[in-house]
């Protein structure tokens, strides 16, 4: 069976995991020990000892599920939270798709962790009552404990443990209103901080175990292409080069005692390659590929009214943006331990169910004879969704015969990576005598991620659009439609993917539009957004309103209006994607032509804010690394190879180049949003917004400083 995409996921996991986690009891270890421990599900463990264990069945890179999912559970379960222990869940069929992507962690799990936790305090509830005899509605949960109110008695969860571990597990439980939340909502401080200011945190790249030797490999530098043969002689001259052999057609791996030694064994190797079918392949051919689609009719996305028959002025521009690298900060990896009849994984992944099936596949195996052991991640942004770092892992184990440690240098993860596709954007508006549109087309021509790994949509829309491609504004006459492309590069998500590209077409275009019609950038969005109106986009409906509060807000908090220092120029945007609402306001000045930005003011509604520190965390995060997108970061091809290769010619933002970030929240009671992903998507039209306002330039393609 095919794995789930990253969107089924998103509409299929709550679902999926409500039923699994709830209907399950977990017995742990023989009968007789089960008294001893209480665990009503799969999330869940409490013992004699007041100790609770909450399972995080999510990965933990930078975002904060560690922390916010726990939250969520210990809330509903009126737990004390200093008495919270986190155990971090491998590869399991316990917990529905773990797939750590697409902003959707806590808004996935936010049901099933309540009702794991209401469940489990219902069973303490009714544990304490049979104990001492009385009503269960004369006992309530309070801060890890059971009290009887007219006698004060109270009995700790640890203490009843081993009633509770008799009871049948409720399946219909009342939830809390969010006005008696005590957990969810507060800024409690991240459980994974500690580890990683004392240098103790464990990344996938930190992992060893006793014995394990390191590889390295050798990748063919074409798109496609494949190893014919290899000499190894130089290699194992180099001390403590142990090993080279081919894994599958496009690799060589050089194994050594040390990373060094692997690195210097692979230098010294002789590969003579097949450059495949792409050896002639470069940028400018992929770009013109996108041209020759665009005459092709789109599938429909969205549509309202009829676009075709609406007179007035019309205006129409095009915007295109490139290939683009994940690029995070810890290269790829993963440890692998192959012993015959099964095989253990260390890996700093997103997708830890694939991991399990790819490898098994690879090498062999049953799937429930490969263990995998989630890491912390040095960054993911969608590179971690891919698994061919724990299958070189597996197959050089498995050649070796022993435990071994896979790393990709910065070159490698630059040049033998996916990519966000390259896209053209054709965007057309009708305005009527006073400016305003009556009339939106856009249409989105790009390659399918999932199409090229073989999910793709019905009629060839990519699975991500639903969630990626939302047009917010209550017009009586819009067009979205997405016209697939083909390319031979490699494709993978990206952090915000779909999104960050339709959002830098159409609300940059809408300042053209406000620009044509005489108008301020705000008040004509405003405009769009005056009358409160549902859109149904798929499987999601917007709310004009919600969108109307937060370009309010931002605009607000930034002052908007107010004067704003000498040379000093603002930019404004705003975009719907992972179900939430974000706006963001840019203030920059121009130093030799450059954009230097000063200031971004972030606004965003994604329902219940679990942990405000979080999302506080995390919006800065999306900023700045959406300004280095929109700045720099272009993936080019020549000869069918990957130009860039490291930070120099794919640079970040530097510390010196990054903004002051403020970010807020609208209170909400609405069930959570995502919140990983959707900063991204405003910040380069916002950005381009402010350089036009300083310019009177137009900027449609990015990178900005390409």
């Amino acid at each position: 069976m095919s794995p789930l995409s990253r969107r089924e996921f998103v509409a299929a996991g709550a679902a999926a995991g409500a039923g699994l986690v709830i209907g399950f009891y977990l017995p742990h270890g023989s009968p007789s020990s089960g008294k001893e421990i209480f665990s009503p599900n799969a999330y869940l463990r409490i013992t004699r000892d007041d100790k609770v264990t909450i399972v995080v069945a999510r990965s933990e890179m930078g975002q904060g599920v560690r922390t916010a999912l726990p939250m969520i559970l210990a809330e509903e379960l009126e737990a004390d939270w200093k008495q919270i222990e986190i155990e971090q869940a491998g590869a399991s069929t316990l917990y529905g798709d773990q797939t750590t992507g697409g902003s959707a962690s806590v808004r996935t799990t936010w049901d099933p962790m309540r009702k794991a936790g209401a469940a489990a305090r219902e069973m303490l509830i009714s544990a304490a009552a049979l104990t001492w005899g009385v009503p269960r509605s004369s006992c309530s949960a309070q801060s890890g404990r059971i009290v009887h109110a007219a006698s004060n008695r109270r009995l700790s969860y640890g203490e009843l443990v081993g009633k509770a571990s008799t009871l049948p597990i409720p399946t219909d439980v009342p939830l809390k209103q969010s006005k008696d939340y005590k957990i969810v909502g507060q800024r409690l401080p991240r459980v994974d901080t500690p580890a990683k200011v004392r240098g103790d945190a464990v990344f996938g790249i930190d992992f060893r175990v006793p014995g394990m030797k390191y590889a390295v490999l050798a990748r063919c530098p074409t798109i496609g292409g494949k190893v014919l043969s290899f000499d190894d002689k130089e290699s194992k001259k180099i001390s403590g080069v142990s090993y080279a052999g081919k894994v599958g057609d496009p690799a060589v791996a050089v194994v050594a005692d040390s990373v060094w030694g692997a690195m210097e064994g692979r230098r010294l190797l002789t590969v003579d390659w097949d450059d495949g079918p792409n050896k002639d392949l470069n940028t400018a051919a992929v770009m013109e590929s996108l041209k020759r689609a665009a005459a092709k009719k789109g599938a429909s996305l969205y549509s309202v009214g009829d676009v075709t028959k609406v007179s007035g002025r019309r205006v129409s521009a095009e915007y295109q943006l490139p290939f683009m690298a994940h690029a995070p900060m810890e290269p790829g990896n993963c440890t692998a331990h192959y012993q015959g009849s099964k095989c253990e994984l260390w890996a700093p992944t997103q997708v830890p169910q694939d991991c399990r099936d790819s490898v098994a596949q690879a090498v062999g195996l049953d799937p429930d004879q490969v263990k995998v052991n989630v890491t912390l991640m040095g960054g993911g942004f969608g590179r971690r969704l891919e698994h061919d770092y724990a299958v070189e892992a597996a197959l050089v184990s498995k050649a070796i015969g022993g435990p071994v440690k896979v790393i990709w240098t910065r070159e490698d993860d630059m040049r033998f990576s996916t990519y966000r596709p390259a896209s053209l954007h054709q965007l057309s508006a009708v305005l009527d005598a006073a400016g305003w549109p009556v009339a939106f087309t856009h249409r989105i021509i790009s390659p399918s991620i999932s199409g090229q790994k073989g999910q793709p949509g019905p009629n060839e829309i990519d699975p991500d659009l639903p969630d990626e491609a939302a047009f917010v504004y209550a017009l009586p006459n819009v067009s979205l439609e997405y016209v697939l492309a083909e390319t031979a590069v490699p494709l993978g998500w990206m952090r915000s993917v779909y999104a960050l590209q339709a959002a830098f077409a159409s609300e940059s275009f809408i300042d053209e539009l406000a620009a044509a019609a005489g108008k301020h950038p705000l008040e004509y969005r405003l405009h769009m957004l005056a009358k409160d109106q549902d859109i149904q986009y798929f499987a999601t409906t917007w709310r004009t309103a919600r969108m109307r509060g937060v370009l309010r807000l931002a605009a607000d908090k930034a002052g908007w209006g107010k004067p704003l220092p000498a040379g000093c120029y603002r930019g404004i945007a705003c975009f719907g994607c992972f179900a939430s609402y974000m706006a963001e306001v840019v203030e920059i000045s121009m130093e030799n032509d450059v954009p230097r930005v000063h200031r971004v003011v972030a606004a965003v509604d994604c329902g219940q804010v679990v942990n405000p520190s979080i999302v506080e965390q995390q919006i800065p995060g999306g900023v700045v690394y959406a300004l280095g997108n929109a700045l720099r970061a272009k993936i080019t091809i020549e000869k069918g190879r990957v130009v860039q290769g490291n930070f120099d010619d794919y640079a970040p933002v530097r510390i010196d180049e990054a903004p002051v970030v403020e970010v807020y929240a609208v209170q909400s009671t609405e069930a959570p949003t995502g919140i990983g992903e959707p900063s991204v998507p405003p910040l380069a039209p916002a950005l381009c917004n402010a350089i036009y306002a300083a310019t009177k330039k137009r900027i449609r393609a990015l990178p900005i400083l390409s």
